[in-house]
């Protein structure tokens, strides 16, 4: 029993090295209202000037809706696919083009879509989100063309983040 106070005090002179050494907060970055719905917009027209009606989903690092935009000719169904693509991109910090082939053990999990279009909004070596666009058909690969427009999204808003801050 005479130890016990020993090693609490031990404890004591311990623990406090280990608290100092982490943060006790963390600091993220969220795409504002303008720039996530500026991506969303040229996402969306990236494929209409080639011809195709999209849906273009925003969301942050999370996987939070933050902005979508559906064109009018857009099918229903690319509501929920593009926030999927996005929210798959988000959570692994990938392009969903990239995750097609060797990612298949997640093709069942919950809210995960393995389908190209899907981009993680990484700028200036700082996470935000992804987005994701669905509707467009592919040219080589499935999804090919919704990634191409999801690029074009980040590329219109990419200056507007790096020199913003």
């Amino acid at each position: 029993m005479k130890h016990v106070p020993v090693l609490a005090l031990l404890a004591a002179l311990c623990l406090p090295s280990a608290v100092v050494a982490e943060s006790a907060s963390l600091t993220t970055r969220v795409l504002s209202f303008g720039s996530a719905h500026k991506l969303t917009i040229q996402a969306a027209e990236a494929c209409r000037q080639q011809g195709y009606q999209v849906t273009a989903s925003v969301v942050d690092r999370g996987g939070n809706l933050l902005a979508l935009v559906r064109d009018p000719l857009a099918g229903t169904h690319t509501i929920e696919v593009s926030r999927l693509k996005a929210v798959t991109s988000a959570s692994f910090q990938t392009a969903t083009i990239e995750m097609q082939d060797g990612f298949q053990g997640l093709r069942h999990a919950p809210d995960v879509l393995l389908i190209g279009g899907g981009v993680p909004v990484q700028i200036g070596g700082q996470f935000y989100g992804a987005v994701g666009v669905s509707g467009a058909p592919a040219k080589k690969v499935t999804g090919d063309v919704d990634d191409e427009c999801a690029r074009a999204g980040i590329a219109a808003i990419r200056e507007d983040i790096e020199f913003g801050d």
